[in-house]
């Protein structure tokens, strides 16, 4: 299977604590431009919601149970994975259309996904062979199989420079680093019970997870494996979440239905919000560098907040139990 690039640049929901139908259309912040993708877990789709009108636009069908979302540095392409099944689904965003399914064959319950330099590439998480697969989306091939040793490897993360990859693995309680081209993993680091959130700071000098079980969000030094605590408390931390200059570090608490805010260097918590009977998942930052979209599962919406003042300013709509998310520079065609 090839897929070529383009040469040019719904179900109703309802909230669960004011059962009102979330509108197709919401207000957004002045003066934000491009596309918010969003996979639906629940509607086995994937919305695409205009920032400028506030709307969807087009609603496209993914595999069974899409969850992780991943865009191209130029937006012109997303990839998803379809955690129910063995596949990833490749969308064209500028022309709006599913551009590929790639089949993963035994790798199935693929999840955690991420772009390595180049674009061309993708690391995927195959949870049930504890694995990490490298696959070329612009021609559906398999390039590299990454063995993790390791139970349930949920998420992954990759440095800037592509030359580490960190792997969450659930059922092991560790961290893994995998390198293309190695013989097996890395090291293996110990982690507190049922690390699923995993990410690494893009320079690679500190990698971060967040423990399910322990309700933990720890940091290693990459240099010597050394463990901090960055925080406490937590019921579910579903995602660990750096800015790009790891100033913050953004932490969605599913069970607790709370965005947490903390320092970057010495993880004092700067604040939090709210979001009561919503369950917060998903993020991704618009490139201005202060406007966070977070996908709120529960309420089948998605939260704009303005990370520089902590607060909320604005909601767009989404599916049936949005999750995973991306943006794009490009304005996606309407239906």
């Amino acid at each position: 299977m090839t897929t070529h690039w383009p040469t040019t640049t719904t179900m109703a929901v309802f909230l669960a604590l004011t059962t009102l139908a979330v509108p197709t259309r919401a207000q957004t912040p002045e003066g934000l431009t491009g596309t918010v993708i969003v996979l639906n877990k629940q509607g086995n789709d994937a919305s695409f919601i205009d920032l400028m009108s506030g709307e969807i636009v087009k609603t496209l069908p993914t595999g069974p149970g899409p969850h992780e979302l991943v865009a191209t540095s130029d937006g012109r392409a997303a990839v998803g994975t379809d955690y129910g099944g063995q596949s990833l689904t490749v969308f064209d965003v500028a022309a709006g259309r599913v551009a590929a399914t790639i089949d993963l064959g035994e790798y199935t319950r693929p999840h955690g996904i991420a772009f390595l330099p180049g674009d061309s590439l993708v690391a995927v998480t195959s949870e049930s062979r504890g694995a990490v697969v490298i696959v070329n989306v612009r021609t559906g091939d398999l390039v590299e199989v990454l063995e993790t040793r390791a139970s349930g490897s949920h998420m992954v993360a990759v440095t800037a420079d592509g030359s580490a990859l960190w792997t969450g693995d659930m059922g092991s309680n560790t961290v893994t680093e995998l390198a293309r081209g190695a013989d097996g993993p890395i090291r293996a680091l110990t982690a507190p019970e049922t690390p699923e959130a995993v990410n690494v700071s893009p320079d690679g000098e500190r990698v971060f997870a967040g423990s399910n079980a322990t309700g933990r969000v720890t940091a290693w030094s990459t240099a010597d494996g050394t463990p901090t605590t960055v925080a406490e408390g937590f019921g579910w931390p579903y995602r660990v979440f750096l800015t790009p200059d790891v100033e913050q570090i953004l932490v969605p608490d599913m069970r607790a239905e709370v965005l947490r805010f903390f320092d970057g260097d010495d993880y004092t918590e700067l604040g939090s919000i709210a979001f009561p009977g919503e369950g917060p998942q998903g993020l991704v930052l618009h490139p201005d560098g202060r406007h966070l979209f977070l996908s709120l599962s529960r309420a089948g919406r998605i939260a704009v907040v303005d990370i520089a003042e902590r607060e909320v300013v604005g909601y767009l709509p989404a599916g049936a139990g949005p999750d995973g998310i991306a943006y794009s520079p490009l304005t996606a065609p309407r239906s």
